[in-house]
C-alpha cells in the first residue's frame, strides 16, 4: 500500500482480533519484515483511529528478551518533511528518564530502535513523546505520544511460598478431610499461560516407616488444597507423613519447582482410660491432713500428654469430705490425701470407691466400654492425741463482786484417749482463780475488781493448761466477763458553795452533781432528795437531768452560813445512797452573780458598777490628788522663801529653773470625766493673771452673762460664795482648792462639763499687781534672762522681751 506521496506504508490492522490476540514475533520474523512507518501528525489514515478530536497510534509490541539489538521498531514522520527538514526527537522514560538508553531515534529519518533487551518483569510498557523539529528547534508539529508495550516471554519458573509446609490431621479422618493449603507465585504475566499454575503430589512417606502403600493424600491441582483420599489413618501405626510437591507453569507444562509438606497425624479420644490394679491399700494416721496417703494408677492408649490421655479423678462414696485426690501431670496417676483429720476411736478404717475418666470427651469412635472403678481400703493409725478443751476461749459470766470460793465452771476439757487429765492456771496475774488439778473446776480465789489494768473491755483473761497421761498438753484460754455491780455510794460534788438572795434576779440556786466509782448501769442516774430535818427546812432540791440537780432555799433568807443536807442515790441494783452536807453561803451578788461584801453592796446598789473596780478608780483619783497636792505645795513653798519683798515674782535668790513653777492650761473642756482638768484650771496663775480687778482671764471663751447654762439644776438659783482669800501658806492650798471645787460642782450658773470652761473671778484688789511690775526692784543688768530661751516656744516671745541686746 502506498501513501499520496507514492511511499509504501505498513499499518497494523485495527480489527478486534488484532487487538486482544497475544500475538508474539519472534526476533527473526521482526527482522525479515519491511520497517512499518507511522505519520502520527496525519489528520486522516488506516493506520490510527480517531477519539474524539485525537488521533491514537496503537501500542507498539516489542518482545522481551530480544537478542537482535539494536532492533528497529517503528519509523514516524511528519507531512513537513515536504516543505523542508525536519528534525526528529524523543523524550521519556527509557529515553532520557529512567531507565535511559533503552530506547532512540534517528533525528533525520525517525526510526525508532531498541538499544538493549528489555525485561517484562521490570518494566511491561512505556510511554514516549515524539517531537517534530525545523532545523531552528522549532517545533513543527505538536507531540505524539508513542505507546511500547514489552511481551511476556516464559522465563521464569513458579516457586512455593514456604520451603516446607506443615498441617495436621485427627485420626480416623474420612476421605475428603481437608488438611491444608499450599501456594506457588510466577513473576510472569499473569495473563498469559506462562503464570498458569498447576499443583501436584509426586511423592510419599510415612514415619515410623511401614507398609502402608495406599495413597493416603490428594491435591488440588489449580487451589493446592491437600486432602484426604483414603482410610486406616492410625496413630499407633503412623504418626506423620512427608509429602513431595511439585508446581508447573503452562498449565503443568512449562517450567516446574518443588517443594515439601509435612502432616502430622493427631489423636482422637479413642480410649477409655483403666485402672491397673483396681484395688489398693493405704494407711492414714489420725488426727493429721493435707498429707498424702497413697497413689492410684491407670493406663491410657491415647497419645501422652494430650488432653486425651490426661485422666480426671473421682471419689464416690465420701460424705463426710475427709479425703481428696488430684492428677499427678507427669504420670497420670491419681494422689489420694487427707483434707480432714480423721479419728481412729470415730472410726478404724475407710473404704473409697474411685472411677476415672479423660479430661477430653470421649470420641464417638471410641468403642463403648464401661467407666473403669477402683476401690481404696484406708486403715486409721492410732496415735496419742492431746486433750481437747470443750471451747476455745472458754466464756464465764461473773460479777465482780462475787464470793471466793465459788465454783464458776466445771468439765472444761476431755481426752480423746479416755487418759487421766492434770490442770493447772499456766498465768492469772490478778491471782484471782484457783483450778482442781484433777477435775479442773475452777473458783473464784477472792473478788474481782474492774478497775485493774489487766480488765480490758470488762474482759479478764486466764490461761489454763491441761496434760494427759502421756505428758502430751494443750492450752486454752478463760475469758471472764465481768459484770459490773453496785459497790459504792453516790457521792455529792461540790460541798461548798454561794447562792444569790437577790430575789429580783429570779430562782437561783447551787447546781450539785453527784461522783459514782461505779460504772454503769450501777452509776447514773442519780435522784436527789432533802430529808425530813431542822437544817433543811427552808431549802429544797429540783432536778435538772439524770446527773445534776440544783439547791434552791424556799424562803428569802439572810446573808450568811447554812448547813444543807441532801439525800442521793444511785440506779444500781440494790441501789446505794448517801446523805451529804453541803455549806451554802447566801450573800448579795453582782451584776455578774458573785458574791460581794456589805460595803461593795451599798456602792454598787448606788453606782451599778464592781466594787473592785470601785476601789480601783477611787484609789487612782486619790493618787492623781495627791501628786497635785504635793506638786503645788512644793512650788509654792519655792516662791515664798525665794521671793524677796520689794521685788518683781521673777526675780529670786534661787538659782533653780522657773520652768517648775509654771502650770500648763492644755486641757480645757471635754465630757463628764473631766472634772481633773476643771479643777486644774480654777489654780491661780501669776503670769496669767489679769491687772485689772474684776476681770476674766485669758482663757476665758466667752463671757459669763453669754455662756451657755446646765441643765441638772434651777439657773435662777444664786451662785455660791466662792474663796476670795489667796493661800497664806502653801499648806492652804488644798483647802483653798476644795472650796473652791465644791464650790463650783454646786454652782447652777456655771457652764456644763462638756463646754469651755472659763477662768473664775479674780476678785477685787489683787495683790500682785500687773506684769509690767515683775522684777521692777532690779534693773536689766542685774537679771539674766538668757534661761527664758531654754524654755520652749511659749517662753520665746518672753525672752525677746527681755533680751539686753
Amino acid at each position: 500500500m502506498k501513501d499520496s506521496a507514492g511511499e509504501k506504508k505498513f499499518l497494523p490492522p485495527l480489527s478486534e482480533h488484532w487487538l486482544h490476540n497475544k500475538q508474539v514475533w519472534s526476533s527473526a520474523e521482526a527482522h525479515h519484515k519491511e520497517q512499518e512507518t507511522l505519520y502520527p501528525w496525519r489528520n486522516k489514515g488506516t493506520g490510527m483511529f480517531r477519539v474524539k478530536r485525537d488521533w491514537i497510534i496503537p501500542p507498539i509490541r516489542v518482545l522481551e528478551n530480544s537478542k537482535q539489538v539494536p532492533e528497529d521498531l517503528v519509523q514516524i514522520k511528519s507531512d513537513k518533511i515536504f516543505t523542508g527538514e525536519v528534525i526528529y526527537k524523543l523524550e521519556g522514560a527509557g529515553v532520557d528518564q529512567d531507565p535511559k538508553n533503552l530506547f532512540e531515534i534517528d533525528d533525520i529519518t525517525g526510526v525508532i530502535r531498541s538499544k538493549r533487551p528489555l525485561d517484562r518483569e521490570t518494566y511491561n510498557s512505556f510511554t514516549l513523546k515524539a517531537f517534530a523539529l525545523s532545523p531552528s528547534g522549532e517545533r513543527l508539529e505538536n507531540p505524539s505520544t508513542i505507546e511500547i508495550v514489552v511481551l511476556d516471554q516464559n522465563d521464569n519458573r513458579p516457586a512455593f511460598t514456604q520451603k516446607e509446609f506443615s498441617g495436621t490431621v485427627p485420626e480416623f479422618s474420612v476421605p475428603g478431610t481437608l488438611v491444608m493449603s499450599v501456594t506457588a507465585t510466577d513473576k510472569d504475566d499473569p495473563m498469559t499461560e506462562n503464570a498458569y499454575l498447576s499443583y501436584s503430589i509426586i511423592g510419599q512417606e510415612s514415619f515410623p516407616a511401614n507398609d502402608l502403600d495406599k495413597t493416603m493424600f490428594g491435591i488440588n491441582n489449580e487451589t493446592g488444597a491437600i486432602y484426604t483420599r483414603d482410610v486406616g489413618l492410625d496413630l499407633e501405626l503412623v504418626k506423620s507423613f512427608r509429602l513431595k510437591l511439585q508446581v508447573a507453569d503452562m498449565g503443568g507444562m512449562g517450567l516446574t519447582n518443588e517443594s515439601v509438606a509435612i502432616i502430622h497425624v493427631t489423636d482422637i479420644n479413642n480410649h477409655a482410660p483403666q485402672f491397673s490394679p483396681a484395688t489398693y491399700s493405704m494407711l492414714a494416721v489420725e488426727n493429721r491432713k493435707d498429707n498424702e496417703i497413697g497413689r492410684v494408677n491407670v493406663t491410657d492408649r491415647d497419645d501422652r500428654g494430650t488432653a486425651n490421655w490426661e485422666a480426671k479423678y473421682f471419689i464416690s462414696n465420701d460424705p463426710e469430705g475427709n479425703f481428696a485426690i488430684t492428677t499427678d501431670p507427669a504420670t497420670n496417676e491419681g494422689v489420694l490425701t487427707v483434707v480432714k483429720p480423721l479419728d481412729y476411736e470415730a472410726q478404724h478404717e475407710h473404704v473409697l470407691l474411685l472411677k476415672v475418666e479423660n479430661v477430653n470427651p470421649l470420641s464417638i469412635k471410641a468403642p463403648s466400654v464401661p467407666v473403669s472403678g477402683a476401690s481404696v481400703f484406708v486403715t486409721v493409725v492410732n496415735e496419742n492425741e492431746a486433750p481437747r478443751f470443750r471451747e476455745d476461749p472458754i466464756q464465764l459470766v461473773v460479777p465482780e463482786s462475787v464470793v471466793p470460793g465459788t465454783l464458776l465452771t466445771s468439765h472444761i476439757a476431755s481426752d480423746p484417749d479416755n487418759s487421766d487429765l492434770r490442770y493447772e492456771i499456766s498465768r492469772d496475774p490478778e491471782k484471782w482463780l484457783d483450778i482442781d488439778r484433777d477435775t479442773g473446776e475452777i473458783y473464784a480465789k477472792r473478788t474481782f475488781n474492774m478497775r485493774s489494768p489487766n480488765v480490758k473491755n470488762n474482759i479478764y483473761n486466764v490461761i489454763v493448761k491441761v496434760t494427759d497421761a502421756g505428758g502430751v498438753s494443750t492450752t486454752a484460754t478463760v475469758a471472764i466477763i465481768l459484770k459490773e455491780t453496785n459497790d459504792f455510794p453516790p457521792q455529792l460534788f461540790p460541798l461548798s458553795g454561794s447562792v444569790c438572795r437577790d430575789t429580783g434576779r429570779g430562782s437561783s440556786g447551787l447546781v450539785v452533781t453527784a461522783v459514782d466509782e461505779d460504772f454503769p448501769p450501777q452509776a447514773a442516774p442519780f435522784s436527789f432528795e432533802m430529808p425530813d430535818d431542822d437544817l433543811s427546812i427552808n431549802w429544797t432540791v429540783v432536778q435538772v437531768n439524770d446527773t445534776h440537780a440544783v439547791l434552791q432555799p424556799l424562803v428569802d433568807l439572810e446573808a450568811g452560813e447554812y448547813v444543807v443536807t441532801v439525800f442521793v442515790s444511785d440506779s444500781g441494783s440494790p441501789v446505794l445512797s448517801a446523805y451529804s452536807q453541803v455549806n451554802v453561803t447566801v450573800c448579795r451578788c453582782d451584776s455578774f452573780g458573785d458574791c460581794k461584801s456589805e460595803a461593795g453592796a451599798f456602792v454598787g446598789s448606788s453606782v451599778g458598777i464592781n466594787f473592785i473596780a470601785l476601789i480601783i478608780i477611787m484609789a487612782s483619783i486619790a493618787l492623781l490628788l495627791l501628786l497635785l497636792l504635793l506638786t503645788v505645795a512644793v512650788t509654792s513653798c519655792g516662791r515664798r522663801h525665794h521671793i524677796k519683798k520689794g521685788t518683781g515674782l521673777l526675780v529670786g535668790e534661787s538659782e533653780d529653773d522657773i520652768r517648775d513653777n509654771v502650770f500648763n492650761y492644755d486641757e480645757q473642756g471635754g465630757g463628764e470625766e473631766d472634772e481633773n482638768a476643771f479643777s486644774i484650771d480654777m489654780l491661780w496663775n501669776p503670769l496669767e493673771a489679769p491687772s485689772t480687778p474684776g476681770s476674766y482671764y485669758p482663757g476665758s471663751a466667752v463671757p459669763r452673762g453669754k455662756q451657755p447654762l446646765r441643765k441638772d439644776a434651777p439657773h435662777n438659783l444664786p451662785s455660791p460664795i466662792y474663796p476670795r482669800r489667796p493661800p497664806a501658806d502653801p499648806t492652804d492650798i488644798e483647802d483653798y482648792i476644795n472650796d473652791g471645787l465644791e464650790a463650783a460642782d454646786n454652782d447652777p450658773n456655771v457652764p456644763p462639763y462638756d463646754t469651755a470652761l472659763i477662768y473664775d473671778y479674780e476678785g477685787e484688789g489683787s495683790l500682785t499687781g500687773s506684769l509690767s511690775s515683775i522684777a521692777s526692784g532690779s534693773s536689766d543688768g542685774d537679771q539674766d534672762y538668757d534661761y527664758l530661751n531654754d524654755w520652749g516656744p511659749r517662753f520665746k516671745k518672753l525672752a525677746n522681751m527681755y533680751d539686753p541686746r
